[in-house]
């Protein structure tokens, strides 16, 4: 098996890197172009296009994001977790007496945070400003329990919070983008216009995505050639930050005449 693990771990990133690539370039298409351009099109013209465009671009947009996220777990696994790696994940910290636990808890946390994001955003989906300050505070808090109580270094709590982050991206895909969208898509080739609800959490969900898209690529290029201050859980949550305000100042971008400009 040991012999096997670097050529797995070499097919896992190659794909996890192209799956990545194709996933999140769709999600910033889908926000940053055609959501500016869908409301300009007429109904006749959104008949033709949207059950040609979106089917084909949805295929590959939750398809990206499934092998994006299988191949992160399994590296997770793979880099983190199997064997004497996981020895190498921590460096001391509130909670020693379960170091030998800490990377089965930080796992849990990656899989539980999709349903406590999901409670959350029904519940202030109507407050959007308070929504986010509570995101933020939940994004620091883990930040914090992963480097002070599970005693994770820097990159395994970098890692970790990627593939939170992902992992609630995925959840979003799949359960609530994607069966929104056959919906709407279903609503706008019949010419009967879906539950306006559904584009609003859809387009919601997928807003947020676009928003987790950019700390996520952080936190997987910090494995490589991190800024000293971001090794931290303090800094990492100034790099969520940062990542937030340049996903903020992309949308306004894209939504003015020098997006449509050439």
């Amino acid at each position: 098996m040991d012999e096997l693990t670097p050529w797995l771990e070499g097919l896992f990133r190659w794909t996890h890197v192209v799956a990545g690539v194709l996933w999140i370039g769709i999600l910033y298409f889908f926000n940053w172009v055609n959501a500016q351009l869908m409301p300009k099109l007429d109904g006749p013209t959104k008949q033709k296009v949207v059950p040609e465009l979106l089917p084909r671009a949805l295929f590959f947009f939750r398809w990206g994001a499934a092998y994006t996220w299988i191949t992160g777990i399994l590296l997770l696994h793979l880099v983190y977790h199997q064997g004497g790696q996981a020895v190498m994940m921590t460096q001391g910290g509130a909670l020693e007496g379960i170091q030998a636990q800490a990377h089965w808890i930080g796992l849990a946390i990656i899989f539980i945070a999709p349903f406590v994001y999901d409670a959350l955003w029904k519940s202030m989906a109507k407050n959007a400003q308070a929504g986010y300050a509570v995101s933020l505070l939940l994004i620091v808090a883990v930040c914090w329990v992963f480097s002070e109580l599970l005693g994770f270094n820097a990159r395994t709590m970098s890692i970790h919070l990627g593939g939170l982050l992902g992992t609630i991206m995925a959840f979003n895909v799949w359960l609530r983008i994607w069966p929104a969208q056959r919906k709407i898509i279903a609503g706008v080739a019949s010419g009967t216009p879906a539950d306006a609800a559904l584009p609003a959490m859809a387009g919601l969900r997928s807003k947020h995505n676009t928003y987790m898209s950019v700390p996520l690529i952080y936190t997987m290029l910090t494995q490589h050639n991190g800024v000293t201050w971001s090794y931290s859980w303090w800094g990492m949550s100034i790099a969520v930050v940062i990542g937030w305000l340049t996903t903020w100042l992309i949308f306004r971008k894209s939504a003015s005449p020098a997006a449509s400009a050439y």
